[in-house]
């Protein structure tokens, strides 16, 4: 598989506090790859730069094999890396399909508005139901849906996804990872920020472990599951 996306030992501060040190990482075409760590371990400030929402300090980001870092958030975007926030950050006044709309940003994804909105409702029945709902009375779950189906209409062929499960029902999360499946069987790469790491690398094929902003650990999600560090720190095993 060719890599899609690629990080050369970037370097991420706030002033004068640096949270992500030398990560270097690679998410090759048609995968999901987790990023795993706790809290405060550098996961979201990561996606953040990667989305051009955060400046490097140092190192580079490659996407299709062309750097990307220093552009910004919309070039990104037009690029092919959609962002789903943690705490899905919709408009709450706004319908349901207004916010879905608002993922068509580059000229490419909006001429594709019809086509995608197709699938995004295909794949998520209960978003068609709520079209006409405003979001901010949906419930989590629907939310969620919400969020991640307005990052599927940029088109993109890298979704990051943040926290996708916080605050969820177990079967509603139960339910997102088997959307998040389907996503990436139908073509579209996931990078994967996720505390509920058991069920991250149930879902991925490699995975990176971030700790204090740096790769601790990086492997196959198999060989991670199994490792007796990430089963002591992370699974409770």
């Amino acid at each position: 598989m060719s890599t899609l996306l690629r990080l050369d030992r970037i370097e991420v501060a706030y002033g004068d506090v640096t949270a992500v040190r030398g990560v270097s990482l690679e998410v090759r075409q048609g995968e999901t790859v987790a990023l795993i760590g706790s809290n405060g371990a550098g996961k979201t400030t990561t996606l953040r730069a990667i989305s051009g929402l955060l400046p490097l300090r140092g190192g580079a980001i490659e996407f299709e094999g062309e750097r990307v870092d220093g552009l910004g958030s919309a070039q990104i975007v037009a690029r092919g890396i959609a962002h789903v926030p943690e705490g899905r950050q919709l408009f709450p006044s706004m319908t349901v399909l207004e916010n879905l709309e608002l993922g068509c940003r580059s000229a490419g994804s909006r001429a594709r508005r019809r086509e995608t909105l197709g699938r995004v409702f295909e794949l998520f029945p209960r978003l068609w139901e709520r079209r006409r709902q405003v979001a901010g009375t949906l419930s989590g779950g629907e939310q969620q849906m919400c969020a991640i189906g307005r990052g599927l209409m940029a088109c993109p062929r890298l979704l990051m996804l943040d926290e996708p499960s916080l605050g969820l029902a177990p079967v509603m999360v139960k339910a997102i990872f088997e959307d998040l499946r389907r996503i990436n069987a139908a073509g579209t790469t996931i990078l994967l920020v996720e505390q509920n790491v058991a069920r991250s690398l149930e879902l991925s094929h490699r995975g990176y472990i971030l700790e204090s902003g740096r790769i601790a650990l990086e492997g196959h999600a198999r060989e991670l599951r199994e490792s007796s560090r990430i089963q002591q720190a992370y699974l409770g095993l």
